[in-house]
């Protein structure tokens, strides 16, 4: 159902870009367990396949509905751009008892005979204890199911939050919106989101703050107003998921390496998106100061353009890039003209 919000004339200065690791977590063990619905990535699953058979989660996957509310204090607002596993785990482990309880019950009562099963009934006899237990889990699955990829999946995040925070910069609301995700969409200064498991409802920002936030395993879905478990949020599926996985297939064009060297022009190619210099390290398997050489050099050469937004510098290629990163005779004719 869609979701609406309106912006006042001020309101874009409010939206803010935000990465969650646990948010994260959480998700790819939803993504275990609905696999066919939820479009797990492949590679992905294949990965940690036999790692996540020694993992227990059905303490997790009891809390998290298909229609209903998962407890937010197991994925706290993340402070950004991208926090810290071990603050996030630190504050769910601080939950009070009462805050606990309450969250836990609106949780079971949204499928049927939950609350009163044996595992209902003991999470909710002591809610400290399944604070505690939960959080144990929820680190455990933190360590096998996404620490080993954490280095990619985060340099994927920060990549995604810079593009977006320069589309926003750059072109307003209307741009950033517009090419977020396609069930997202801008018109007459309403945000519209529409989700197949969300609540429809109208509202305005009314100078409150919104948060965007890329996910790597939400994907395809989105995510927000009354389905996000923080202040007004909008979660949406990271760029360049498609080659998250992929590892590089060392297929550059011979023409293309000649005219440049090999190493730049494994760059250049990789560069189908924009990207920072760790994001490229991490799918290239090459050091970040080798990346970094190679894209001043191509930069200077008038192939990329390189724009700093916060702490991160994002790269992209210009049209004489785009020409000569297509490879072959055509690519390298269009650039000599």
């Amino acid at each position: 159902m869609p979701f609406h919000l309106h912006f006042e004339s001020d309101d874009a200065l409010r939206c803010r870009f935000a990465g969650s690791p646990l948010w994260e977590v959480q998700e790819a063990v939803r993504t275990l367990e609905h696999a066919s619905l939820h479009g797990c990535p492949p590679p992905w699953l294949r990965r940690i396949r036999d790692a996540a058979a020694g993992l227990d989660l059905r303490p997790i996957w009891l809390l998290m509905p298909e229609r209903g509310h998962t407890p937010s204090f197991l994925r706290p607002s993340p402070t950004g751009p991208v926090s810290a596993v071990e603050d996030e785990l630190a504050r769910v482990r601080s939950t009070g008892p009462a805050q606990a309880r309450g969250e836990l019950a609106r949780s079971l009562a949204a499928t049927p005979g939950a609350a009163d099963s044996p595992q209902g009934r003991a999470v909710l006899a002591d809610p400290a204890r399944t604070v505690r237990e939960l959080a144990d889990l929820l680190e455990l699955a933190w360590k096998v199911l996404v620490a080993p990829h954490w280095p990619r999946l985060s340099a994927l995040l920060e990549a995604d939050i810079v593009f977006h925070a320069r589309r926003l910069a750059d072109g307003g609301p209307g741009r950033l919106f517009g090419e977020l995700h396609p069930r997202v969409s801008w018109s007459d200064s309403t945000l519209t989101v529409r989700t197949p498991t969300g609540c429809g409802h109208r509202s305005a920002l009314a100078g409150e703050e919104l948060l965007l936030m890329p996910s790597v395993f939400v994907w395809p879905d989105v995510v927000s107003g009354a389905d996000a478990p923080w202040q007004r949020t909008v979660i949406y599926p990271a760029r360049g998921i498609g080659g998250l996985w992929a590892e590089p297939d060392g297929v550059t064009p011979d023409a293309l390496a000649n005219l440049l060297g090999r190493g730049r022009a494994t760059v250049l190619t990789a560069l189908a998106e924009p990207a920072t210099t760790t994001a490229l390290a991490h799918r290239l398997g090459l050091a970040p100061s080798s990346v970094s050489a190679h894209l001043s050099a191509l930069r200077d050469a008038g192939l990329l353009t390189s724009g700093r937004y916060g702490h991160q510098v994002l790269y992209e290629r210009t049209p004489l890039g785009i020409a000569l990163a297509a490879g072959g005779t055509q690519g390298l004719s269009y650039a000599e003209r």
